[in-house]
């Protein structure tokens, strides 16, 4: 249990040892809209009706009779709030050893008590572009996989390809017609999605190269023939692409689900169902029908017979749940499958899955002059993207260290890249429409990752001036008496709680706003305290308040999937 945590705690345990019962929790207990007013809060309104008193007689009631204790040194009523104030130098020893003890583990729990959850994400598409839409699903994905782990779930990180669908057919198609002869790139699969584009404006108004693409996707699944080793070359390309991507953004999977794998034992699926008629014909289509429970139609195959998503991921949620025992399947897909993951829930479901499934929707990413799209080539590629972010990173760095070699400067600047592309991609909540400016997401300053690094990257040279990183063995805390230090110490102290709160809510941006708002808090303060001039009793305390922000920076910045720099 985490001090803050202790401190709740001790606080109700003493208000229900006046009240002789249980009635009060720690969850019971907030944060005064004022500081001014204390550290804690506790609101008097519940537990008036359970005293048949009002909540300000509940609260003047309780403040004469509770015992206060070496960390809670003040109770004091204000109307319906019963507040409390802190010891803040015991309160900073505990938060700042606490942190120095626990390193890197410092805010996780055991929430989730070991329960497996699986969480898919970056179901990218083969033979088409991955671009800054592609980008917010990986980084996402990932974020919410790391915090879940930080919350005690065993988090298992899935990628499930879309390699088999009609856009292949597509790309295919506009290959063998206007591509076949010509030299190909070296980046192939990039290549895949400029032929994706112009297949679509090729189809756009020709019936019969549409009859010729439904040809070639029934070859393709024949598994037979040119057009489907053609497939078979092409889906590498493509695959190899994906792979290069997640390694510089240095995101792991335990598992590539690809549909091609799943699509023929989800056929066979399908086949026993219609069979059992759970699954029913409607004009030539195979249909699951949903109308009693107001999911209207999913329909399962196309009256051509070719399979639609349904049956892929049917069979996927099948070994998920047989094959990897997951207490919880996570589909990090965005908002305009909605409807279909709440078909293919109920679907389940009905087949008997008791597991808990959940579809994490996000909002679109939007350029600034308008929305993106596949078909029509108006996307931001993630190739052409971190190009320019490279580019700009490496120029600014230069600038600043004419000295540095050549493999400092990469290590630097890719962390500086990573960090720039992922925190763009989190700072907002998934319900917000992202619209990317690439310029913004480029920025040194402001609301951004490299303002965070740059701030753990400061306090690394203060403490590389001091001429080590070891906490000092006899500090006084009485000795952070600053108010600016003092609102520090309340801020690390609550990250254990923000780090549960992201993971209740699978949401990162909690914990991206939580580390802007400590590192302005920092930074605010290193511009008015002195550190390395103060006198050695006072250094030697604000070193160690410094260090434990730095850990705590860390921490969360890596449950982001963002590294930090010695120097930059």
């Amino acid at each position: 249990m985490y001090q803050l945590e202790k401190v709740k705690q001790n606080i109700a345990n003493e208000i229900n040892k006046v009240l002789k019962k249980n009635v009060v929790s720690a969850n019971d207990l907030v944060y005064p809209p004022n500081p001014a007013f204390g550290d804690l809060s506790l609101p008097c309104f519940n537990l008036a009706k359970e005293l048949k008193k009002t909540a300000v007689e509940t609260g003047e009631f309780l403040v004469g009779k509770i015992e206060l204790n070496d960390t809670v040194v003040a109770a004091k009523a204000i109307g319906p709030f019963l507040n409390f104030t802190f010891n803040k130098a015991k309160l900073a020893q505990g938060v700042i050893e606490e942190i120095a003890k626990a390193k890197n583990k410092y805010g996780l729990n055991n929430l989730g008590q070991n329960k497996k959850v699986m969480v898919e994400f970056s179901n990218a598409n083969t033979h088409k572009e991955y671009h800054v839409g592609h980008l917010r699903n990986v980084c996402y994905g990932e974020a919410v996989t790391k915090i879940l782990s930080a919350n005690g779930f065993k988090a298992i990180p899935v990628s499930y390809i879309n390699d088999f669908g009609i856009h292949v057919a597509k790309t295919l198609w506009a290959f063998n017609k206007f591509y076949k002869k010509e030299k190909l790139p070296l980046n192939k699969g990039y290549f895949l999605g400029k032929v994706y584009v112009k297949a679509c404006a090729e189809l756009e108004n020709n019936e019969t190269a549409k009859i010729e693409v439904a040809e070639i996707m029934k070859k393709i699944e024949s598994r037979a023939g040119a057009d489907y080793k053609l497939w078979q070359k092409t889906r590498t390309w493509s695959i190899n692409g994906f792979d290069k991507i997640y390694k510089e953004l240095g995101v792991k999977f335990e598992h590539i689900f690809y549909e091609s794998e799943a699509i023929d034992k989800g056929l066979d699926m399908v086949a026993k169902l219609y069979a059992k008629h759970f699954l029913i014909k409607s004009q030539g289509a195979i249909i699951a029908d949903l109308n009693k429970y107001d999911l209207g139609v999913l329909v399962i195959l196309r009256g051509d017979g070719t399979a639609l998503y349904p049956v892929a991921d049917l069979a996927l949620a099948e070994e998920k749940f047989k094959k990897y025992k997951i207490d919880k399947s996570i589909y990090i897909v965005d908002v305009r499958q909605g409807l279909y993951f709440k078909q293919l829930f109920k679907v389940l479901e009905l087949l008997g899955f008791k597991q808990e499934m959940k579809h994490l929707s996000y909002e679109f990413v939007k350029l600034p002059e308008g929305m993106m799209s596949s078909r029509t080539g108006q996307v931001i590629t993630y190739e052409d993207l971190r190009a320019q972010a490279m580019k700009k990173a490496l120029s600014e760095t230069k600038k600043r260290h004419k000295n540095w070699s050549e493999k400092k400067l990469a290590s630097v600047v890719n962390k500086l890249v990573n960090g720039a592309l992922k925190f763009e991609m989190l700072k907002a909540g998934a319900d917000k429409v992202i619209t990317f400016d690439i310029g913004q997401a480029l920025r040194f300053d402001g609301y951004t990752a490299a303002y965070l690094q740059y701030t753990a990257a400061r306090i690394n040279s203060i403490i590389r001036k001091t001429g080590g990183s070891k906490l000092a063995t006899k500090i006084k805390y009485e000795a952070l008496n600053d108010a600016k230090e003092l609102a520090l110490v309340n801020k690390l102290s609550k990250y254990p709680e923000i780090v549960t709160i992201a993971g209740k809510n699978y949401n990162p941006s909690e914990l991206a706003k939580y580390l802007f708002e400590l590192a302005q808090e920092l930074n605010d303060y290193y511009h008015a305290v002195p550190v390395l001039k103060a006198k050695e009793e006072i250094r030697r305390a604000r070193l160690a308040l410094i260090m434990a922000v730095r850990q705590t920076l860390e921490n969360g910045l890596g449950l982001l999937g963002i590294e930090t720099m010695e120097e930059m």
